[in-house]
């Protein structure tokens, strides 16, 4: 049915032109009408001064047809039609028809104040012109057409009003519907572009983690084939170890993109950092663990430190080799620290430091820091990282227990 009635429905110029032609035809008959019922209070022929009380009727109606173009020429012209045709004492009638749909269309389609001051300046002026003409008005009851003149044009001047405001209120609520929708869906591809990112960090720890260790382990496999059988199988499950957690831990991070329920396991947290360090014991490093017992963390704070210590003892692997590493976790009320230093590059007999170039592969700090010191400043943390005195290379991040900003880590 809508659909019917759409098709059905004429367009807007075609909708003014019958308006206006029905404008002009009851002006010019009614007048008329009423003129040959009651000549008595004719002052003035239509068809006197050349016809002209037909002219100005008939101007008045046909200037309708281009209302929605030109509104403020449209209520000028029936302004001035109806005030020439009243001063000219041309008989009473419905001649006014033109100027009240004049008078809403300016109101209706106008800015609001600009046009409501010309409308209302344009009855004023009217009103002033009616009233004038009206002096000598015969008999003295016909004044009530005046007042009723002046009183249907403020009418309809505040009906174009009332309906202009609608409109407006009505459009300032689908343009706020419209900038709530568009904020809900960047609020959502931020949200969805931050997870990307989270994830895009989990595969980069654990893969990093995983080649390092591995990439050690198969040179040192590599050095002892023939010499020490026993100590290559050893390496060779070591790897195989160290590829299946990765491969476990690839499925939890990417297991997100997936349905729930699919038995993924929880983010790796502090509950993971004995196994993080045996793992490091089995690619060469000898690792201290110092840990006081912390309190219940949030898991944001306990999988953002063991990304760091992950990261750091991939660090170690990659550009030392075998050496000291020292993990110190330590707390207070609010703060949770850790720290990872190691001692430097140095040989161990039997094994080589996959890059023997020692700790000047890490003068210039790489993507794996920048990650850490992300990870602490979104949960409200700081890391710092540098050289020691005394050779080696430290990590400390301290993260608040309560983090300002949680993201899924």
């Amino acid at each position: 049915m809508p659909d019917r009635v759409e098709f059905f429905r004429l367009p807007a110029w075609a909708q003014d032109l019958l308006l206006a032609l029905f404008i002009t035809a009851m002006q010019v008959q009614g007048t008329a009408s009423r003129a040959a019922r009651d000549p008595e209070s004719v002052l003035r022929p239509l068809s006197d001064l050349g016809h002209l009380g037909y002219v100005l009727l008939i101007a008045g109606g046909v200037v309708v047809a281009v209302r929605r173009r030109w509104p403020v020429a449209v209520f000028g012209a029936t302004a001035l039609a109806s005030a020439a045709y009243y001063a000219l004492d041309f008989p009473d009638g419905p001649g006014w028809l033109g100027l009240f749909v004049a008078t809403y269309t300016l109101a209706s389609l106008g800015d609001g104040r600009r046009s409501l001051v010309i409308t209302g300046a344009g009855i004023a002026v009217l009103a002033a012109c009616w009233l004038i003409a009206a002096a000598d008005v015969e008999p003295p009851a016909a004044i009530g057409w005046v007042f009723f003149r002046i009183g249907a044009s403020v009418m309809s001047a505040a009906l174009g009003e009332s309906v202009r405001s609608r409109r407006f209120i009505a459009a300032e609520a689908l343009a706020r519907a419209e900038l709530a929708e568009r904020t809900r869906e960047e609020e959502a591809r931020a949200r969805v572009d931050e997870e990307r990112l989270r994830i895009a960090r989990e595969v980069h720890d654990t893969v990093a983690h995983a080649i390092a260790i591995i990439n050690v382990q198969s040179g040192v496999t590599a050095h002892v084939l023939d010499k020490r059988p026993e100590r290559a199988r050893e390496t060779l499950e070591a790897i195989e170890r160290t590829s299946a957690r990765a491969l476990q831990e690839m499925r939890t991070i990417l297991g997100v993109l997936r349905d729930d329920g699919d038995g993924r396991v929880p983010h790796p947290g502090l509950g993971q950092i004995d196994e993080l360090t045996a793992k490091a014991r089995e690619a060469g490093l000898e690792v201290e663990l110092a840990v006081s017992s912390p309190p219940e963390v949030p898991s944001a704070v306990g999988s953002a430190v063991y990304r760091i210590v992950q990261e750091s003892i991939t660090n170690v692997i990659r550009h030392v080799g075998p050496t000291r590493v020292a993990i110190a976790l330590d707390h207070d009320a609010d703060t949770l620290e850790v720290r990872v230093a190691d001692e430097g590059g140095r040989e161990r007999a039997g094994m080589a430091a996959p890059h023997p170039g020692g700790n000047d592969g890490r003068d210039e700090p790489g993507r794996g820091i920048v990650g850490m010191r992300e990870r602490c400043q979104l949960l409200g943390g700081e890391l710092e990282a540098g050289p020691l005195p005394g050779g080696g290379f430290a990590v400390t991040a301290r993260l608040p227990l309560a983090p300002t900003a949680v993201v899924g880590a």
